[in-house]
């Protein structure tokens, strides 16, 4: 599993983890708030399946000089 998830990205997908996690705990209480395990998830291990079938990928190229 090679990282395809960026620093940027990786905070943005923790800051909507969180914030859907939270209205699910808090909020309408719907299944969708689960969704934010899934970025929480994705951040944390820096690898998104849905970007490597798009051949997508967000993190700095390593050892370019």
């Amino acid at each position: 599993m090679t990282c395809n998830v960026g620093k940027v990205d990786r905070v943005i997908r923790i800051v909507l983890g969180l914030v859907l996690l939270s209205l699910f705990f808090v909020g309408p209480k719907t299944p969708w708030g689960l969704l934010g395990l899934v970025l929480l998830g994705t951040a944390f291990v820096r690898f998104c399946p849905i970007y490597r079938l798009l051949g997508l990928s967000t993190c700095q190229p390593t050892g370019a000089r």
